[in-house]
């Protein structure tokens, strides 16, 4: 049995940084990731100061090679696929056998795509066609762009996509739930309209060409923005009856703390501003917040 003071679930930006955190705080600290990062696709990270461009792997490579330098923080490829109470302790279960005992919990596992679903997306994803224009809309800045999305979700995304382009035109894949002001509002914007559904996304070397409805047209563009489904990294901390807020990420507090004494969550799992830089500083901050919770534990344990 592996005793640690803290458990981290989740290698990305957020786990990293907690990890980084509390290695620094004399903390016993393990961080245990699966090696399936949802940004693995990516070929560039933006956004994140004096790493901008960085591709993910370099970025989680660095950050791997600078926790090496606390002796008290260690690194596992594995998934953890149980979690239990006992003694005032976690006991964390994983895939190829290991146990952990540990005093305090931060789930970091982010969130993970469903399927896609739509024939040649999953060619593009990451090279051509993208979910956060703060990341990747510089580099589309005034090309002509498909945005795949519907509802509130397209009405949220159009205009905040407006700042880097005005030249788009919107694919609903089918229904677009969107009310006759709203469509009035695209039409005032000179957005062009389609509920027609897709058939594919044309492309080469995952460079976007054409999106194709299933009615034959044709729509021209080199890059796509699309409102992507998520599931979280691990359904664990729901296990342990963590409470979720309306947007079905893990209610935390501001310095990440669930509605279970000793879990913390931080990154995407409790947040919907999915940017490598905010992640890692709510890594940061829940990593602070645990340590200074379990230095009072011990100071009122001291003699």
């Amino acid at each position: 049995m592996n005793k640690v003071d803290v458990a981290i679930i989740g290698g990305g930006p957020a786990g990293l940084s907690a990890g980084l955190m509390l290695g620094r705080a004399r903390k016993q600290t393990i961080v245990i990731d699966e090696g399936r990062p949802r940004n693995a696709v990516t070929r560039e990270a933006h956004g994140f100061l004096t790493r901008d461009g960085i591709s993910p792997s370099e970025f989680r490579r660095i950050a791997k090679e600078q926790l090496r330098a606390y002796p008290s923080v260690s690194q596992v490829e594995d998934t953890v696929v149980s979690i239990t109470r006992e003694d005032g302790s976690f006991l964390l279960k994983t895939a190829a056998g290991m146990k952990i005992a540990s005093k305090k919990l931060l789930f970091a596992a982010g969130m993970k795509d469903r399927k896609l679903g739509i024939p040649g997306l999953a060619e593009v994803y990451g090279k051509s066609a993208f979910v956060c224009p703060y990341c990747d809309g510089w580099e589309l800045r005034e090309e002509p762009l498909v945005v795949i999305s519907r509802g509130n979700a397209l009405m949220h995304l159009a205009p905040l996509l407006s700042g880097w382009t005005k030249r788009f035109t919107v694919c609903t894949n089918g229904p677009d739930e969107l009310s006759e002001a709203e469509r009035n509002d695209l039409r005032d914007h000179h957005i062009p309209l389609f509920d027609t559904p897709i058939r594919a996304i044309l492309s080469y070397e995952g460079m976007v060409s054409h999106v194709l409805l299933e009615d034959g047209t044709e729509i021209p563009c080199t890059g796509i923005f699309f409102k992507s489904e998520l599931v979280p990294g691990t359904d664990l901390p729901q296990s342990l009856g963590c409470r979720l807020s309306e947007t079905g990420v893990i209610a935390v507090d501001e310095f990440g703390k669930s509605s279970v004494p000793g879990v913390y969550a931080a990154g995407d799992m409790s947040s919907r501003m999915h940017q490598s830089i905010a992640a890692a500083a709510s890594g940061a901050a829940a990593a602070a917040a645990i340590n200074g919770e379990l230095n009072q534990e011990a100071w009122k344990q001291t003699p």
